[in-house]
């Protein structure tokens, strides 16, 4: 089989039309224009995947590209793909709104779009084959639900004050995450105080230095959720630092280092996430849909919850 990778951050327009020598009738072509692959290791390890699978499969030819969290980047990597007429394209989008031009100018050729991991705005729906990944707000909800229940186990569910770092401002991921969380946990701890929110853009670093501004605003803070463990991993480190003990840490996408942070009994909880079946998700659902299944629009794959308290019955993420 052959396979057609592209460096993470060499710029697009370094693919050739030799690179992609056409599809041939016996195989389909299927291209990937990923986020960010060197933001954090669950994308680095969707990549590799990705790529595994790929090359497992001799029916499919692949073209792996990473935007880099730039936007214009992969809008131009979408130009690529459809002039060299790709049969599918798989999407992880960068800014969930701006790539919607780009996903119907493939659909207008005649390519199936399939979105991964983080969905684009609802107004490019039409555009789209199918979404394959994570219920970002079952996510959300389920990490409201744990940290009401711990705060209901401490005594404290009348009176507990909260603290969110959300993940990059634009992304459907975060977006969703933060509205199943906001949501949920009204409505099973009414009496918990959500007192505000800042954007940790998936960085630890970042996300530590929110927590750092958090810590010298507010002097009472029970509970800190974050879009993922990396983020809540960086809040926790602030913690740590300034000494503020007691601090229930809540995540989405469980990370290694998170489920590290909770086995240590520094970090309580998170979502469960596994960016292996997100990768072989994603390219399943293209070939399926090139194949003509019947595949539904929202193709979501399961995100349990993990604590303290279940944690053994999961393994460490390689992530």
């Amino acid at each position: 089989m052959k396979m057609t990778f592209t460096a993470a951050l060499v710029a697009s327009t370094a693919m050739t039309g030799a690179a992609m020598a056409g599809s041939h009738s016996e195989t389909m072509t299927i291209g990937i224009t990923q986020n960010n692959v060197g933001v954090d290791s669950y994308q680095t390890t969707y990549e590799k995947a990705f790529i595994e699978a790929a090359e497992a499969n001799d029916m499919v030819e692949a073209v792996v590209l990473d935007a880099g969290g730039d936007v214009a980047r992969q809008i131009a990597q979408m130009e690529d793909l459809i002039q060299q007429e790709v049969d599918a394209i798989i999407i992880w989008p960068t800014n969930g709104e701006a790539v919607i031009p780009a996903v119907r100018k493939a659909h207008s050729a005649g390519i199936s779009v399939i979105v991964t991991n983080s969905n684009i705005a609802e107004q490019g729906f039409d555009f789209v084959a199918s979404f394959s990944g994570p219920d970002n707000i079952t996510q959300g909800s389920r990490s409201a639900e744990i940290m009401c229940d711990k705060f209901k186990d401490m005594g404290i569910a009348d009176e507990a004050r909260v603290v969110q770092i959300s993940g990059q401002p634009g992304y459907t991921t975060a977006i969703e995450r933060a509205k199943g969380f906001e949501d949920r946990l009204p409505e099973v701890c009414p009496n918990v105080t959500l007192v505000e929110t800042q954007p940790g853009d998936w960085n630890r670093e970042k996300s530590q230095q929110v927590m750092e501004a958090f810590l010298v605003k507010y002097d009472d803070i029970d509970g800190v959720y974050a879009g993922d463990d990396n983020m809540g991993v960086g809040a926790l480190n602030a913690a740590k630092a300034a000494g503020r003990e007691g601090i229930i840490f809540v995540g989405a996408t469980n990370f290694s280092v998170g489920y590290d942070a909770m086995a240590d009994g520094d970090y309580w909880g998170s979502i469960y996430q596994s960016p292996v079946d997100d990768a072989e998700a994603a390219l399943k659902t293209a070939i399926d849909v090139l194949n003509g299944e019947d595949v539904p629009f929202l193709n979501y794959f399961d995100t349990p919850k993990i604590t303290q308290d279940n944690m053994d019955e999961f393994t460490k993420p390689v992530f």
